[in-house]
């Protein structure tokens, strides 16, 4: 994201440039800056030249534009939900659900991505324990923030404890929208591949929903064959559309390639704890490596603990924590620290893609060295 030569508004150069967090949309005093969708999908801000004012906000509030330093998180845990249910219904350990029922319990309010009724992803929030399951479990998607920010900041003002989670830039792009510290608002973020096109999604969701029925349930982290080689289930009603193991899929394979990730991805402005969050959670995924006499293929988060108040909250919760190296979280992580690289079979795919549909997956794997296929398996299994 860049201005204009003459102007203080968000005027995009580059969509490298550009999060998506919509930082800048929400801070308008004008509400002058739209946010439509692009020939990908993906959202980008839009001024109306007539009605902004020049105040600058939009440029101040983008974390691509001030971007922070790296961050070394101050603790590196393992750790699992007891919770079994629980767990077993999370992406991974099951983490996430225990920190938002303990700022639930306290009389706060948790904000997190959830499927609406289209199966398009949005972030919202809750203030009971039975409204945290839709936000459970990975999507694969990036959530569209609305208005939520401006929302996290009215509870705050009003004295309540706040829980926001979600990719790094989001919590980044929240952070700057704020402007100010708040002693009752704990960021958590996710270590995070790329965010994938939501018209792919949409179009991977038609593929194999040929009779065009009511989806009524997807699980995109299912442990029906465990949690290493884990599944996508898609459901209409009764009736399954999809399951199988996650590497099969057509969307999965697409996504590892990064053929349709969001090009601010190429070049995240939130890698290595610049978004400032104070804790990060993710799969640990070196953990049957290190620990193999305690690994039940259920599951295993990574806790980052990258500032005194996260430590301090984390040190309230009832759980086991196991203590965890940085060097070996990165080794299975690299996504902590390191942007996708753009591919050169990106412009093939999104050309292609209108002709071919899945097909030029397919196509891009018997180019690629090495596969798609390979690194899936490598990454996930030893199939």
């Amino acid at each position: 994201m860049q201005s204009s030569r003459n102007t203080n508004m968000v005027y995009i150069v580059d969509k490298h440039n550009c999060c998506g967090c919509t930082a800048c949309v929400q801070v308008c005093p004008k509400m002058c800056i739209s946010f439509p969708e692009d020939e990908e999908g993906f959202r980008y801000p839009y001024v109306d030249k007539e009605t902004c004012i020049d105040c600058g906000l939009c440029e101040n509030v983008c974390p691509v534009l001030n971007q922070t330093e790296p961050k070394k998180p101050l603790n590196v845990y393992a750790a699992i939900n007891p919770n079994e249910e629980i767990r077993m219904k999370s992406s991974s350990g099951g983490i996430f659900t225990i920190l938002a029922e303990k700022v639930i319990n306290e009389g706060g309010v948790v904000f997190g991505a959830r499927f609406d009724e289209n199966w398009e992803v949005m972030h919202d929030f809750t203030k009971t324990i039975e409204g945290l399951e839709v936000f459970r479990g990975s999507k694969y998607l990036q959530s569209r923030i609305g208005e939520t920010y401006k929302q996290a900041r009215e509870f705050l003002r009003a004295g309540f404890k706040v829980l926001y989670t979600g990719t790094s830039c989001q919590i980044l792009g929240l952070k700057m929208f704020l402007r100010k510290e708040y002693d009752n608002l704990l960021t958590v973020d996710i270590v995070c591949h790329g965010v994938p096109s939501p018209k792919i999604w949409k179009s991977y969701l038609q593929d194999i929903n040929s009779m065009n029925q009511k989806i009524t349930y997807i699980n995109l982290r299912a442990k029906i064959r465990g949690w290493k080689r884990y599944s996508y289930l898609i459901k209409a009603g009764d009736n399954v559309l999809y399951d199988d193991y996650a590497a099969n899929s057509m969307y999965l394979k697409g996504f590892m390639s990064n053929v349709f990730l969001r090009p601010s991805c190429y070049k995240c402005p939130a890698k290595e704890g610049r978004s400032n969050s104070d804790i990060t959670l993710a799969d640990n995924w070196g953990y049957w490596d290190i620990k193999p006499e305690n690994f039940d293929d259920m599951g295993v988060s990574a806790v980052m603990v990258n500032t005194n108040k996260g430590n301090e909250f984390l040190n309230k919760l009832s759980i086991k924590l196991q203590q965890y190296s940085i060097e070996a979280f990165i080794a299975s992580n690299l996504s902590y620290k390191k942007s996708m690289e753009s591919p050169k079979y990106r412009s093939f795919f999104w050309q292609e893609f209108p002709k071919l549909g899945f097909n030029v997956i397919t196509i891009i794997n018997k180019k690629m060295q090495p596969s798609i296929i390979r690194r899936i398996i490598s990454k996930f299994s030893d199939f």
